[in-house]
């Protein structure tokens, strides 16, 4: 039954109403329904249903069959033509028509001759509404003729020389079929070196003395009628008195080095090359400026013949053979063109309208040349037919406007060219009829849940009737957010759940009238195996249960069965099935194999299998425990597109059952070697339905695994390539990020060749600017993963799309992600730039925005350039060192910190995009408060006397601000290290010398010094100093003879040259090289030693000053002796102290790399009043004192 197909609805808007009806109404035209019951009454124009092919080709020794079928209401009439005149066939009384059919029966196996009957001939079919046509059929009968007889000479060769045996077999038809045998009927064996044409001569690239004999038959096979012709035997005989001399390849066949061939388009194109030469050349193959097509092109008769499959005019071009031996080369192009008979692009359809509707038909084809369009009317040429007002035929299409009754006909369509033609009957059925519905009524519907649903409405109507389905007596139309409304009336509920159940009503509307009916759905709840069988493995002679407990809808009936390896369970008394048990008795060898327990009711089928292991019983050693052998015997079956089936056989699993079967895959065309894996199967199954990728060489190997470990791997089964799809993703990280300020440059992650899914692999890449109306630009790039648009705006966003595609065809539609084009440098300066000072090291700056339209680019953010102002002759000395601070994001003020007190700064800021820096705002310029002062950069005690010192000092390298004073204080220290009265003296500022009178003789005094500023006191810097030593007291310890005048005129005689100070030096180098001694020792042991005791009994303790600690024994050195041992001391050998200049940092308010001060402080030793009992710990020093301290350790 044909039904009147309902177009899917769409919505469209008021102006395009009347089109979209036109169209619908263009599209919509289908066969009246020959339903006796339902449209008896109606009417439709005769339409061929069977016809013998154009070209037919008879047996003469049997009647001769010429189909012609129709169909229509009422039953049409038939009549013939032969050679273009009618063919009266009450005439002919071996010509007879079927009852009630138009075929021929020629009757020639009484009487008559095939050859009488050959002609053209075609069949109409003809009722009240029309005419339809057949093709054209060329009847011929089938010829098989005999060779012409002829003497054939024997055949002399020497060794190596080629040859060619020709075969010319008389013409037949169809053509026969070419084979060389001998006189025993068997097949000459052919190799690279001999092999036979495609126009049946045997070619011998070069002879050898086996190929010697006189029975080289060539036999023709007319397949028609059954029969084979023999041609005379051809001698050979081969001379080998010596080896044939090589020489280079020629072409046997084609001749010359270029030939042209002519293909239809549908056809196999075959192209051949047999070359001579010796050794035997190799042929090969290619297409100049193109590949050969994948999946298309095969290889015959040992390479040398090229066959394409479904041959397009795509596949024409040139077409290179290579001839090669290790003597040369020689080339052949063969120039192919593929012409193409006439084939549809849209062949007329059937068309049914009720008076006064318009309509088309539409025939369209193409073909090479361009096939010529035809128009007939009931058989007959429509410009000699009688005209018909509401018929415009304009080129390829027939266009029908306000239609009645007498313009329903059949119309045909004749496509042709020189290479053929195409002939479609289609018929215009004016007809008004209300809507009938054709399926019938309260039809019940039942459905497994979660499975689609397909509610049939067949219908009929005309005008075409438009299809509304309702559920329930009070329901609204039901819409395709959920449903499927399908074209023919089918609703389709995609996944039925339970709430699915009830009354469904399908309706049928046109202007005649309406129809309805009501069909009833009911889902039930699937069948399940709730427990199933499992793998076991029994010894021999005991008994075995399987277990399979089915759950069902309690509407469902299921009837249970098992089976035993896919059939039947023998028929023993020792199988026993119970409710939910197979039961096995006396387990045999026999009984191992795959049982199968399968529950089916009427909607559904479940089952579920395990496998039965059969073991000796278990001998009397105990049981060896490994991984188990690798499985066996790999099978590949069912073998579909995207999947198939892998069946193995367990290998032993060395009792320790298998758990679970591992299947991986190796990838030979992309992943040589490299093993993935694929899937795991419980260890009971030995098969796995695998889902497979297209355009893959799978190899699979499978391994076991029990509790002991995994077996290795299986033997690799045989290969299985899938057909190439479509890829089924897109390219990842798909990026659009602009270089320059006029290009964009879009980025992707490209696939790999396994998700390739064909050969061919390519991407099509789209953009449009993401704000404007611009519709997509795309192109298509090779296997790359970057493409570069030029010319665009600069920083733009845009839309951009990558999608992957190869041979077969596109990956679904991708997401669009947005990108932008290059960023340029920002157009303006932030405005408006503010600084408030917060301290004299601070500052915060404010400034306004700029607009974002002239960043030109991502905003990074701001970034502030700011120097110390130097007058002109500082600038001259010195390179302005101009600091940097980034803030990141729209941020609109930001701090800057480690800044120079008293000092004049100046800064500007400028916006920053990936591009780089915009312009700069205005130089703001700002002046930082005092602060307190850095410490005096030396300090130095110079001509010692018995009671005085002079201290010079240089003033702080960073006064930070206007220097008020300076502040000396100073202690003495006595022989045990205690710290004497401090003393507390102001300077003025101006000052950089001064001289302390009324001091102690031989005393060591310690020196605190600072700065001050009106903010306050700046760092302090120390040093110690000793008056000299009055030679009176030292006469006391002189020999008697000496008198004290002698003394007082003694002063000035230098005690280094006395023998007392010599021999107490001695005495002192002395102590000081044990000293040493012991400390070496107690170093290397890890031990403490009362170094340290001596820094920290010299501390102030009202002052805690920082000094730089510069690693030695510094404090009671001597300004000649003082040597440090770290590298690092800052302290230099004129007892002068400096310190360097410290920069605040700048970790807690810069983000930019180039923001960041690092902070230098270095740490002094303390003195304290009180004498540390404790050792002081690590080893600072190992140098010794000089001579002069070790002499002031003991005043």
């Amino acid at each position: 039954m044909q039904l009147k197909i309902m177009p899917k609805k769409k919505h469209f808007s008021a102006g395009r109403v009347p089109l979209i009806l036109f169209l619908c109404q263009m599209i919509s035209a289908l066969d009246v329904p020959l339903d006796s019951k339902l449209l008896g009454d109606l009417v439709q124009p005769p339409t061929i249903t069977q016809q013998s092919p154009k070209d037919y080709i008879i047996d003469p020794r049997e009647n001769i069959v010429i189909q012609c079928e129709a169909k229509g209401k009422p039953p049409p009439s038939f009549s013939w033509t032969r050679n273009g005149t009618h063919f009266d066939i009450d005439k002919d009384p071996l010509v007879t028509m079927k009852p009630g059919s138009g075929t021929l029966i020629i009757n020639i196996m009484s009487e008559g001759k095939a050859e009488t009957y050959e002609g053209v001939y075609q069949c109409t079919a003809r009722n009240e509404r029309g005419a339809a046509i057949s093709n054209n059929i060329v009847v011929r009968p089938s010829r098989s003729p005999l060779w012409t007889k002829e003497r054939l000479e024997p055949i002399t060769l020497h060794n190596g020389q080629s040859l060619v045996l020709p075969c010319r077999p008389p013409i037949g038809l169809p053509p026969a079929i070419i084979f060389w045998m001998d006189n025993s009927f068997q097949r000459l064996p052919q190799s690279e070196r001999v092999s036979q044409g495609l126009n049946g001569d045997l070619y011998f690239s070069n002879v050898l003395p086996e190929d010697t004999r006189e029975d080289y038959i060539c036999y023709a096979r007319f397949n028609h009628t059954q029969t084979i012709q023999q041609k005379q035997p051809i001698s050979l005989k081969v001379i080998s008195a010596k080896p044939g001399k090589e020489r280079p390849p020629t072409f046997l066949t084609p001749q010359g080095t270029e030939s042209r061939k002519e293909e239809l388009r549908g056809n196999v194109l075959s192209l051949e090359c047999i070359a001579e030469g010796l050794p035997t050349p190799i042929i090969y193959w290619i297409k100049e400026d193109g590949t050969l097509p994948v999946n298309r092109t095969f290889y015959q008769n040992f390479k040398k013949t090229l066959q394409i499959t479904q041959v397009s005019e795509a596949d024409s071009g040139n077409y290179q053979c290579i001839a090669k031996n290790t003597l040369g080369a020689v080339h052949h192009t063969i120039s192919v063109t593929v012409k193409a008979a006439p084939y549809w692009i849209s062949a007329p359809q059937n068309l049914v309208l009720s008076p006064g509707e318009n309509g088309t038909l539409i025939c369209r084809a193409n073909g090479n040349p361009k096939p010529r369009i035809g128009w007939l009317t009931n058989g007959v040429p429509v410009e000699i037919a009688p005209d018909d007002p509401s018929r415009k035929i304009d080129g390829d299409t027939i266009i029908f406007s306000n239609v009645q009754e007498r313009s329903s006909a059949v119309y045909q369509c004749n496509a042709s060219n020189e290479y053929g033609y195409l002939l479609a009957n289609a018929f215009v059925n004016v007809l008004a009829e209300p809507p009938r519905i054709l399926t019938s009524a309260n039809i019940l519907y039942q459905v497994i849940a979660n499975r689609p649903a397909l509610l049939d409405c067949a219908f009929f109507g005309s005008p075409l009737p438009t299809i509304e389905w309702f559920k329930g007596t009070k329901g609204s139309a039901l819409h395709e957010d959920i449903y499927v409304l399908h074209d023919n009336g089918t609703l389709e509920i995609p996944v039925a759940q339970k709430d699915s159940t009830g009354t469904y009503t399908c309706v049928a509307r046109n202007k005649l009238g309406m129809a309805k009916n009501e069909v009833h759905l009911e889902i039930k709840d699937p069948t399940r195996i709730i427990k199933q069988p499992e793998y076991a493995v029994v010894q021999r002679g005991s008994k075995v249960s399987f277990e399979c407990k089915v759950k069902h809808d309690d509407t469902l009936i299921p009837t249970i069965m098992w089976l035993k390896d896919n059939g039947e369970l023998p028929n023993d008394e020792r199988f026993s099935i119970g409710k939910d048990h197979l039961v096995v008795t006396d387990v045999s060898d026999d009984d191992g194999g795959m049982y199968t327990c399968a529950a089916n009711t009427t909607l559904d089928s479940v089952s579920a299998s395990a496998v039965l292991r059969v073991v000796a019983p278990t001998p009397t050693p105990a049981p060896i425990y490994d991984v188990p052998n690798p499985p066996f015997d790999l099978e590949l079956t069912n073998q579909l597109d995207k999947g198939v089936q892998l069946t193995w056989t367990p290998g032993d699993d060395n009792n320790s059952p298998i758990t679970k079967f591992i299947i991986e895959y190796e990838d030979a065309m992309h992943e040589a070697g490299i093993w993935h894996h694929q899937a795991e199967v419980s260890g009971t199954q030995t098969t796995a339905q695998l889902t497979l990728s297209p355009y893959v060489n799978y190899s699979f190997r499978v391994m076991a695994e029990n509790s002991i470990g995994r077996s290795v791997p299986s033997e690799a089964s045989e290969q299985y390539l899938t057909k190439a799809a479509e890829p089924d993703q897109n390219p990842t990280a798909v990026e659009g990020l602009g270089t320059e300020p006029d290009n964009l440059v879009i980025t992707w992650k490209p696939l790999n060749g396994f998700e390739s899914n064909g050969p061919g692999l390519q991407y099509k890449v789209s953009w449009r600017q993401k704000d404007g109306d611009d519709e997509w630009t795309s192109v298509v790039v090779a296997n790359v993963s970057k493409y570069i648009v030029s010319g665009t705006p600069t920083f733009v966003p845009y839309l951009i799309k990558v999608q992957a595609l190869n041979d077969v065809g596109f990956a679904p539609e991708p997401a669009a992600v947005m990108g932008h084009s290059g960023e340029d440098l920002p157009m303006v300066a932030p405005g408006n730039v503010r600084v408030n000072v917060v301290n004299s090291t601070l500052a915060e700056v404010h400034w306004d925005p700029v607009p974002l339209k002239s960043v030109r680019g991502h905003l990074q953010g701001y970034r502030i350039y700011y120097w110390k102002a130097q007058s002109s002759s500082k600038r001259n000395r010195r390179h302005i060192e101009k600091k940097i601070l980034t803030f990141q994001g729209n941020k609109t003020h930001g701090m800057l910190p480690g800044l120079q007190p008293y000092s004049h700064y100046v800064l500007n800021v400028r916006v920053v995009n990936g591009k780089g820096e915009g312009p700069a705002s205005t130089d703001r310029g700002f002046h930082t408060p005092e602060g307190v002062p850095s410490a005096p950069s030396s300090l130095k005690i110079v001509n010692p006397t018995l009671d005085s010192l002079t201290l010079e000092w240089d003033p702080p390298s960073h006064p930070n601000g206007v220097l008020t004073e300076y502040t000396l204080r100073y202690q003495p220290i006595n022989s045990t290290h205690e710290l004497g009265p401090l003393v507390d003296l102001k300077i003025p500022a101006n000052k950089t010398r001064w001289t302390l009178n009324h001091l102690n003789f031989s005393t060591r005094y310690k020196f605190y010094f600072y700065a001050q500023t009106s903010v306050g006191s700046g760092s302090q810097i120390t040093e110690e100093a000793i008056t000299t030593v009055d030679e009176g007291k030292l006469a006391g310890i002189l020999p008697p003879d000496v008198g004290a005048g002698k003394a007082m005129a003694s002063r000035q005689v230098d005690i280094a040259t006395q023998g007392w100070f010599i021999g107490l030096m001695c005495a002192v180098a002395l102590l000081i090289l044990i000293l040493l001694i012991v400390c070496f020792i107690r170093r290397n042991k890890g031990g403490k030693y009362p170094v340290k005791e001596k820094e920290d009994a010299h501390a102030d303790p009202e002052i805690q000053p920082m000094k730089e600690d510069d690693g030695t024994f510094g404090e009671y050195s001597d300004a000649e002796d003082h040597k440090p041992l770290k590298k690092g001391s800052r302290t230099p050998s004129d007892r002068t102290v400096k310190k360097e200049d410290s920069d605040d940092s700048l970790v807690d308010y810069g983000e930019g790399v180039n923001g960041q001060f690092n902070e230098d402080g270095s740490f002094i030793g303390q003195y304290s009043g009180k004498k540390e009992k404790e050792p002081a710990e690590g080893n600072e020093s190992s140098e010794a004192p000089s001579p002069v301290n070790a002499m002031n350790s003991f005043v």
